[in-house]
């Protein structure tokens, strides 16, 4: 509900709940003064009544005839005879076909009783209908003026903010201003401090987006081109002749890991510019890309007493990008390896989940609260505590499923494929 539409509602809601209150008020005065005239009335009579009864020694007739003397609660009138037998301080009865009775005890004894039915000397009552479409008139006239009334203030002062809210509503993220401005109209009311304060946030926002834009540009460009100039290099050395065999290894594994670079670099930017990733059309297998992991990341595990058992089928594929799943395996491979001393690091590919199971350290609870967030690491790692934080993000892009979980024996890092 807008902002406009709750102001109009809280007037409206306002003034029927004044008028309503005033009108039960102006019904309680009317009962109220008509009630205390025939009270007035009944003392008065009483006095002159008292006054012949002390003169000649005789209770005289009322000089008002809709007034009687009672001296026996039991010679009332029946309606007021069974009321007043059940509550004996009651002075004011109703009865039927508009009758309605006032009742006044005199101060003398033996006591005496002086009844007034006042059904034809009642005004408020033959006209209550009256008072109340009346009452329900102005109400709905006080309505409507509060509806006209709420309607111009509210627009008048939810106009800055619904500009404002327009404003904000139409920002592109892709393509933020350099500044944020609705005018000076209200500079020095509320609204004019959000705005400032937005316009604060987009220019800070905005020059944070070009620092990031110049860096992904700068990067893209001395990155690939070093790593370009490394695996054409090693491509024309491994075409001489007079290389021995471990030398042409050696050049072929920089080539592919020269290669693989040139693609983690592209998905890495890629992430940063946040553009689609490069899709992989046939699924791949996972076998070899694990392997080409593992000798990548053997050099983690020299001097260590660690097994590696590999579970997972030739078969076996996934539909990614050859890039992401070399990024995701050598991410969780490499840090099952850095937090094995020894012991095992198991591989397997089962019902399209990943396992990598080591019986390293196992996680902190401090860290596991902030496991994939950015430079989050343990006091023994060497890395600088981005992996898992990048390997959150490409499985959120490709809507895959990560889990690390540790306890005192083990820790696994699972990825559950779709």
């Amino acid at each position: 509900m807008s902002l406009q539409r709750r102001l109009m509602l809280a007037f409206a809601g306002f003034a029927v709940c004044v008028a309503a209150l005033f009108g039960m008020y102006a019904f309680l005065f009317v009962y109220f003064v008509e009630d205390r005239f025939f009270s007035a009335m009944l003392k008065e009579e009483a006095e002159q009544l008292m006054q012949a009864h002390a003169r000649d020694g005789q209770w005289p007739t009322p000089s008002r005839p809709f007034m009687r003397l009672y001296h026996d609660p039991a010679t009332f009138p029946p309606e007021v005879r069974e009321v007043y037998r059940e509550e004996p301080q009651r002075i004011e009865f109703s009865g039927a076909e508009g009758r309605h009775y006032h009742l006044l005890r005199l101060p003398v004894e033996p006591p005496v009783y002086l009844l007034a039915e006042v059904g034809q000397q009642l005004v408020v009552r033959p006209i209550r209908t009256q008072l109340l479409q009346v009452l329900a008139w102005s109400g709905t006239a006080v309505l409507a003026l509060a509806l006209l009334l709420g309607h111009l203030l509210a627009r008048r002062a939810a106009a800055p903010i619904v500009h404002l809210a327009d404003r904000v509503d139409a920002l592109d993220p892709a393509r933020l201003p350099s500044r944020f401005t609705v005018g000076d109209a209200d500079a020095d009311a509320e609204v004019g401090v959000l705005s400032r304060g937005l316009d604060a946030l987009v220019r800070r926002i905005h020059a944070f987006v070009e620092r990031e834009q110049a860096f992904v540009r700068d990067a893209s460009h001395e990155l690939r081109t070093p790593l370009t100039v490394i695996r054409m290099a090693s491509t024309r050395l491994s075409e001489q002749t007079d290389l021995s065999n471990a030398a042409h290894a050696h050049l072929e594994q920089i080539r592919q890991s020269s290669q693989a670079l040139e693609h983690i670099v592209m998905c890495l930017l890629s992430l940063a510019r946040e553009e689609a990733l490069p899709t992989q059309p046939e699924p791949i297998a996972i076998l070899p890309v694990l392997e080409r992991v593992i000798v990548d990341q053997s050099t983690v595990l020299e001097g260590k007493q660690v097994e590696i058992e590999i579970s997972v089928a030739p078969e076996a594929k996934v539909s990614l990008p050859t890039p992401v799943l070399q990024m995701l395996l050598a991410n969780l491979i490499g840090n099952a390896f850095a937090h094995t001393d020894q012991g095992s690091v198991q591989i397997q590919f089962r019902d399209r989940r990943l396992q990598v199971i080591n019986t390293g350290h196992p996680i902190d609870d401090d860290l596991a609260a902030r496991l994939y967030e950015p430079f989050s690491r343990s006091k023994i790692s060497a890395g600088a505590g981005l992996g898992l934080a990048i390997v959150r993000r490409l499985c959120d892009r490709y809507h895959v499923e990560l889990c690390v979980d540790s306890d005192q024996r083990n820790t696994i890092a699972s990825i559950q494929f779709a």
